[in-house]
């Protein structure tokens, strides 16, 4: 049975190693994971714990405190931050915790009879970095991204007609060309940086490309429809988002005097899914592209790279989700454009855009998954029944397609407050709820075209009327 003190340390850490005992002579054993804690989020190894977390103890605590300490410092290069901390259980048992700082000089070596390699977790293993990740931490180390490093191309041999375009049309401003500079798409000395080759209209980057396939069914048998786009990075996301444009179909709701449209997708959560794929990816690693996959029951889109901190997405809520950037250039062009917001908030954006949709669901919220060398968001289709013989648009019997019952939170809420409140105003509910008048305006709207409430009278003195019923399911929930 795991130890309580054993508990809340695990519980303070985002990676550990338990160790029965110190291995003095195969100490590779255990430095491999100070090399890999170093170059990833930093973690800590337990001396005197078995694999199922019982302390077993150490007998010889100070000696092997000071061993650690040297094959730390003699084996590990550069040396990472750590320290040593003994605990003691309520039986006296000894235990060693060997923290491991992240570190900021990539790579950390494991360094011994001629060998220098780095490690990196994979999982909750500690595993030799292969060439595509060392190359990431010797970037990382010097405090360099992929999209900042120049290139041999120079601004004589590229355009950026696409990009200013996109510009004139975002700012309203005339797109100049000392903005290439003050975006660092070329360097001083006039060469392009990858993120102005990526930008550039003639991007000669075979991995800036996007795959496009429509499949029959729900798995990847049959092809509809197969797509291949190559090209600078604003060509391929209006690429993308008209080949979701040509599939996403429209099933309807059934409201009390007439039927509503509703598309499979919400067209804003796929573009802000698109632009976080195409910002976020891992660019380094030559011969992937993105790819949309859309199947009868789901919408998927996978980029190359997982997070860019190492850590899981499916472990992290989205309202802390870091806005660390793999990529900084290219988010703050995308961010000058008015494609992305600068605080890392698109994912919640992506949830909050699809729970829009009439008829949204719980059941239909979107996914969001990650491994150390990709990312996958899916978004599941609206309008799909699955485990039933009815056809996509039939709401009979139907719960998804009742207006009533799939109400998000925040109409629920609106709903409550314009039943308790019937004079109250659109600032007054921006600042009972907490959101954007924006926000307030599009929920409004949406109730009101679901013939849910109603606005009797002038909006200076007149009134909310909800629909009779509908209180008493808010009332209920």
């Amino acid at each position: 049975m795991m130890d309580n003190i054993i508990k809340r340390l695990i519980g303070e850490n985002t990676t550990c190693d338990f160790k029965e005992f110190l291995e003095r002579k195969q100490f590779k054993s255990w430095l491999k994971s100070v090399s890999a804690f170093a170059n990833g989020l930093g973690g800590s190894l337990f001396f005197g714990v078995n694999d199922d977390g019982e302390v077993v103890g150490l007998n010889n605590i100070k000696s092997d405190t000071e061993f650690i300490s040297d094959k730390v410092k003699t084996i590990i290069d550069p040396i990472p931050d750590f320290e040593l901390k003994i605990f003691q259980t309520e039986d006296g048992k000894n235990i060693l915790e060997l923290r491991v700082l992240s570190g900021s000089m990539t790579p950390y070596y494991f360094v011994n009879s001629g060998s220098r390699i780095a490690f990196v977790r994979m999982g909750d293993e500690s595993v030799v970095a292969n060439a595509h990740q060392l190359s990431g931490l010797v970037l990382k180390g010097r405090n360099v991204t992929y999209d900042s490093l120049s290139t041999e191309y120079t601004l004589k041999e590229m355009s950026f007609d696409v990009l200013a375009k996109a510009y004139e049309k975002q700012t309203g401003s005339p797109f100049q060309e000392k903005l290439l500079r003050s975006f660092s798409l070329i360097t001083d000395k006039g060469f392009l940086t990858n993120a102005g080759v990526l930008f550039s209209d003639q991007c000669p980057y075979r991995h800036s490309s996007l795959y496009c396939t429509r499949w029959t069914g729900i798995h990847k048998d049959d092809a509809k429809d197969s797509r291949e786009y190559q090209g600078n990075l604003l060509s391929l996301l209006d690429a993308g988002e008209q080949f979701v444009d040509l599939h996403n179909l429209k099933g309807w709701i059934k409201l009390p005097n007439r039927r509503l449209n509703t598309p499979d997708y919400s067209r804003r959560a796929v573009f802000e899914a698109l632009v976080n794929a195409f910002i976020h990816r891992d660019y380094s690693e030559l011969g992937s592209e993105v790819h949309i996959d859309i199947y009868d029951d789901r919408l998927v889109i996978y980029s190359p790279g997982g997070m860019f901190d190492g850590t899981l997405i499916q472990d992290r809520d989205l309202d802390d989700v870091s806005s660390k950037r793999r990529n900084p250039i290219l988010a703050d062009v995308f961010a000058q454009l008015d494609f992305m917001e600068k605080r890392g908030s698109g994912l919640r954006k992506i949830y909050n855009e699809t729970a829009k949709l009439p008829g949204f669901t719980e059941a239909k919220e979107p996914r969001f998954r990650s491994q150390t060398t990709s990312f996958y968001t899916e978004l599941l289709n609206n309008n799909y029944r699955s485990q039933t013989n009815d056809p996509v648009n039939d709401p009979v019997n139907d719960p998804v397609n009742d207006p009533v019952k799939s109400f998000t939170l925040l109409q629920k809420d609106l709903i409550s407050l314009l039943k308790e409140t019937p004079t109250i105003t659109r600032p007054e509910l921006c600042e009972r709820l907490n959101v954007s008048l924006a926000t307030i305006r599009r929920a409004i709207a949406q109730l009101k075209e679901l013939n849910i409430i109603e606005r009797i009278g002038s909006d200076k003195t007149g009134y909310w009327k909800v629909k009779s019923g509908v209180d008493k399911l808010i009332k209920g929930r």
